[in-house]
């Protein structure tokens, strides 16, 4: 798919896999919107595109963990934007960031959980009638081959908490609302899939977390552009990829009760109705 017609949408693109897609996409011509929570990265990644000679991104400042900050986000965004051709959901905590304690949203949900699951769950609803404008269009959620089935008797994990563990579930959610929503989208042209980029890329998160960087951010970031972009996965929806290659998830993914229950509670959490 050509992209140098095409509006792209990124959150969490000012910094490791993110800002490595953002820009490849503006130096393809595409119309590359980015996101983030700091103003000083943002324009380090726009005075780079532009004096590469491409276009400047337009940069949307929010904070995911909190509900109202993603539905503002939402909302500039369709303010300034009559269709929208991909939404890449990347914006995520680490399994190691911010140290071992458990933390809470601003709406008192579980952090990772709120910021790696729920926020992209409550921006591609919003989104949607810009998807759905600009059909055939595509949702891409970056997740990962780290996954933890969800306890429904606590899914905020306030029992045995650990940030690896809540990580894994946050990423396996993204997985399971992936099949749950390309199922509703069928026939309307928006695709959704999901995938695992790469294995502990050289990015911020990873080096934050003490963990030694065994992948490139290049080569995450070539496994997201192949389903933002790629010829071969046009139409084709509800899948799971281990970079280039698609694969399984988790069985929980696959389990239609587990996935109502999530859709359940992540319609009752954000507000949302269907």
């Amino acid at each position: 798919m050509k992209m140098s017609d095409k509006t792209v949408f990124i959150t969490g693109s000012t910094d490791g896999v993110g800002r490595y897609v953002a820009g490849r996409l503006a130096a393809g011509g595409a119309t590359v919107l980015i996101h983030g929570r700091d103003p000083e990265r943002a324009r380090a990644l726009i005075d780079e595109i532009t004096r590469a000679g491409h276009p400047a991104p337009a940069f949307y400042q929010a904070d995911l963990s909190a509900l109202a900050g993603v539905r503002r986000l939402a909302e500039a965004v369709a303010r300034d934007h009559k269709r929208l051709d991909v939404f890449v959901s990347n914006a995520g905590i680490g399994s190691r960031s911010l140290g071992a304690d458990r933390r809470t949203s601003a709406d008192g949900h579980e952090l990772r959980f709120a910021v790696n699951y729920l926020a992209g769950f409550l921006l591609a609803n919003l989104l949607l009638p810009l998807l759905k404008e600009a059909a055939p269009s595509r949702i891409v959620n970056v997740a990962s081959l780290g996954q933890h089935p969800i306890d429904f008797d606590d899914v905020m994990i306030t029992k045995g908490y650990s940030g690896s563990r809540a990580y894994a579930q946050s990423k396996l959610a993204q997985i399971m609302f992936t099949i749950d929503f390309a199922a509703e989208l069928k026939g309307t042209g928006v695709t959704v899939n999901s995938l695992h980029p790469a294995t502990y890329m050289n990015t911020t998160m990873v080096r934050e977390g003490g963990i030694t960087p065994v992948s490139t951010v290049e080569q995450g970031g070539e496994a997201i552009l192949h389903l933002v972009a790629g010829d071969d996965v046009a139409g084709r929806s509800g899948l799971f990829f281990n970079g280039l290659h698609e694969a399984k998830a988790n069985p929980q993914a696959y389990d239609e009760e587990a996935r109502r229950r999530l859709r359940e509670l992540s319609l009752k959490l954000t507000g949302l109705s269907r």
